[in-house]
């Protein structure tokens, strides 16, 4: 190696040496925002019924014309997600057979916890036919209208003996401090600002709401998860959109037959 070479060899050397230095030393001071959602001193289960973490993410159990029912956290998440994750997942029924799968991952200290929901979508058989963002009329603590991402797909079951088309709609938005977008790549654009302005890691949250129906029926079960969405986002939410001066809402349209086949996670 030339005398030039060692001189270039040490100076990159140098460099990496301080930039190692200065990421240990941000680490070091490094702060935890406050959590865009209520999270609370109630467990969270198992498949099993075991009980996997004292905190949990609140979901409000009590919702006009419909019953929630808790549901456990996959042994495949709690083995792979950081252990400070946080979460909370429920299952919201109307009479007339609409149900819809609410479910909330909050990160800790590590931002591993969140990741692209179309990987997990793919994954678990669903293909993915339309992305588009929409907009949910939220009325409290204000009226404001909320950006959200949603997936329509679809996956082939058997229903009755005979396979069947089945779409659904996955509905998701990312919240933290005073601070709510629909898009993956914006939410890590703003966590390196923080990072680089304040130092602050906020503490991300995923947030998502899932139904299924049978073909031609998306748009009337899409009003009925903004009714869900509606009354229960507040309930749990601290970062809200900008004041909106239309005070008006969806009516809610008839679903028609529902698929019958139990609610998984995806």
């Amino acid at each position: 190696m030339t005398r030039s070479e060692l001189k270039i060899f040490g100076f990159a050397c140098l460099v990496m040496a301080v930039g190692a230095l200065l990421l240990l030393r941000l680490q070091r001071v490094q702060k935890l925002g406050i959590p865009g959602v209520v999270v609370v001193q109630e467990p969270i289960h198992n498949p099993s019924g075991r009980v996997v973490g004292k905190q949990s993410v609140f979901l409000p159990p009590v919702v006009e014309g419909f019953k929630f029912e808790k549901q456990p956290i996959t042994d495949v998440e709690l083995n792979w997600l950081p252990k400070d994750t946080t979460y909370a997942r429920g299952h919201y029924k109307a009479p007339d057979g609409f149900e819809t799968l609410t479910s909330v991952v909050l990160m800790g200290s590590d931002r591993t916890s969140i990741h692209k929901p179309q990987y997990c979508l793919v994954g678990q058989g669903w293909k993915i036919e339309k992305t588009e963002i929409e907009t949910v009329r939220i009325a409290k603590p204000f009226p404001y209208d909320m950006k959200v991402m949603k997936l329509t797909t679809s996956i082939q079951k058997r229903i009755n003996g005979k396979p069947q088309m089945i779409h659904g709609l996955y509905t998701y938005w990312f919240v933290a401090d005073k601070q709510m977008t629909p898009d993956h790549l914006e939410r890590m654009v703003l966590i390196a600002r923080d990072m680089l302005t304040s130092n602050t890691l906020q503490r991300w949250a995923y947030i998502t709401y899932f139904s299924i129906c049978y073909p031609g029926g998306e748009e009337a079960l899409f009003e009925r998860m903004k009714q869900v969405m509606a009354l229960t986002v507040p309930e749990f939410q601290l970062a809200t959109g900008v004041p909106s001066q239309n005070l008006g809402f969806d009516m809610p349209m008839s679903l028609g037959k529902v698929p019958e086949f139990g609610f998984s996670a995806p």
